[in-house]
């Protein structure tokens, strides 16, 4: 059987929601044993849904069932001794750790790096919060939508509008929280590559905030450069962006003037087009809320996959805003097989996502689904660190598992 990219790394992912697990899934996705460790009452993310027929079911939330593919389960109560001491005998021989405890939190109950890597030198712990581990902020709470105007993101949202007036908006999803988890798993295998060269692990502070302002750093360096603060109204104010078509809405990009006159084409050089204060960008821009209405006159005639295949052949980028429904349909993800099935015990056969890549010597497997609340105690509590059915039983009566 082929070994897969971190067969045989063994990870310990205490994280809640999505930033944590998710930089758990990425990195389970290539092949690291992942042992989720959840309080006993369960990750948030088992309630927060969506669910199926919109029943709600610790075990049938799409968001922790996505989150949480190829992971085995256990259950602790970090707030116990015992389960502070169980989570200390799991560690002990892990690679990894990943943890979302605030700060003040782990110096509480003291599990910090420092005590963790007297007992394992090579651990690489990957501390994902708010703000970071330093700072003034270091022990702020925070939403995902606090994180995200705090990186600057949200100010410049919805791009190209020109009422300056209404409030920013938030970004879609958790979408601050999937970067941070991101950044968390491409520092977490450097550092995973560093510990196997030297020996020693080490602590990796990612900071939820700073990931969110990666999001703007063209802007943030153009206001070091010229002094420029963006605004929506600069941001995307060009012809195209979000066009109105017979059944949905196209992106039309067009910056440069060679993909402004392919534009032009697709649309059969429409005469209102001659008017010289279209003639360069910087007056385009002036004047974009009137050239996409008058794009817009052409492109409801037509849907979006028509305008889109008009526009891209003429040389000019364009593309449909696909739903979930177009996406499942669509033949090119298909053919890539980006889509596949894994049948959970509750939840029954799902429709997963998979991984964006292909390796070619390594590939990835078909996702096992999330583990039920607790799965893996007997395999990872007793078989692993030889702990008796009896003694987990009694674990279990006084809450510590």
């Amino acid at each position: 059987m082929q070994e897969r990219t971190l067969e045989g790394i063994k990870v310990v992912e205490c994280a809640e929601m999505v930033a944590g697990p998710y930089c758990g899934k990425l990195l389970s996705d290539l092949g690291a044993e992942v042992t989720k460790v959840e309080a006993p009452c369960g990750d948030p993310a088992r309630r927060r849904g969506p669910f199926r027929g919109d029943l709600p079911d610790a075990e049938g939330s799409a968001l922790f069932l996505y989150l949480n593919t190829n992971k085995l389960g256990v259950t602790l109560n970090l707030e116990n001794k015992k389960g502070r001491r169980l989570l200390g005998e799991l560690v002990r021989e892990t690679d990894i750790l990943i943890a979302d405890w605030p700060p003040s939190e782990s110096e509480r109950l003291s599990l910090s790096y420092e005590i963790f890597s007297a007992a394992n030198p090579r651990l690489v712990i990957t501390s994902i919060t708010p703000f970071g581990q330093t700072g003034l902020h270091r022990d702020y709470r925070a939403y995902p939508l606090n994180t995200f105007h705090g990186g600057g993101e949200g100010y410049l949202l919805p791009g190209g509008k020109q009422n300056l007036e209404r409030e920013p908006v938030r970004g879609a999803g958790f979408l601050t929280e999937y970067d941070s988890g991101l950044c968390a798993a491409v520092a977490t295998l450097g550092a995973l590559f560093c510990a196997r060269l030297t020996g020693r692990g080490q602590q990796i502070d990612v900071s939820k905030q700073e990931a969110a302002m990666a999001l703007s750093r063209v802007d943030i360096a153009r206001y070091r450069w010229d002094g420029v603060v963006e605004s929506r109204a600069i941001r995307g104010a060009r012809p195209g962006n979000s066009i109105r078509c017979l059944d949905g809405y196209v992106q039309i990009h067009c910056p440069g003037d060679h993909q402004w006159r392919a534009l032009l084409e697709a649309m059969g050089n429409p005469g209102w087009a001659a008017d010289p204060k279209y003639g360069d960008r910087a007056s385009r821009v002036k004047h974009v809320e009137e050239i996409n209405a008058r794009i817009e006159e052409w492109s409801t005639e037509l849907t979006t996959r028509e305008v889109a295949r008009r526009v891209q052949a003429k040389g000019c980028p364009a593309a449909p805003y696909n739903t979930i429904a177009d996406l499942l349909q669509d033949e090119h993800l298909k053919y890539r097989g980006f889509f596949a099935q894994a049948e959970h015990p509750r939840a029954g056969k799902l429709t997963y996502p998979t991984v964006p890549y292909r390796l070619s010597l390594t590939p990835p497997d078909c996702p096992r689904p999330a583990p039920l609340l607790g799965q893996h105690n007997q395999l990872i509590l007793g078989a692993r660190l030889g702990h008796s059915t009896r003694q987990l039983l009694q674990l279990s009566q006084a809450g510590v598992i």
